[in-house]
């Protein structure tokens, strides 16, 4: 999966860096279509922001989240793209109502 990380009003260290990596690899464990994904970091006064578009196959999910600290907010970034993840693979997975709907029509 291609990442892109990016700051705006604040440096991209390289912990931080790796705590986003960190968090990402987390959903190939659950979805392995993943083609790439933008992250940006943003500080305004004391609102921390993180905000992620994800391709995958099939669709682009996109997450943001707000928290008083940078890594909070990429936790909950995290556990909403996760959630998205899983919610596209069902999706992906479900073709139970199609074979339903043919038998209906026929």
């Amino acid at each position: 999966m291609n990442l892109n990380i990016s700051g705006h009003h604040v440096e991209v260290t390289p912990p931080l860096r790796d705590y986003v990596v960190t968090k990402l690899k987390k959903l190939e464990r659950h979805f392995d279509h993943l083609i790439s994904a933008e992250v940006i970091l943003s500080v305004e006064k004391q609102r921390q922001k993180a905000e992620a578009t994800v391709h995958v196959s099939g669709a682009n999910l996109h997450a943001e989240a707000v928290d008083g600290d940078l890594y909070a907010a990429i936790d909950l970034l995290s556990d909403k793209l996760d959630q998205q993840t899983r919610r596209h693979k069902e999706k992906l997975r479900n073709h139970h109502h199609k074979q339903a709907h043919k038998r209906m029509s026929a």
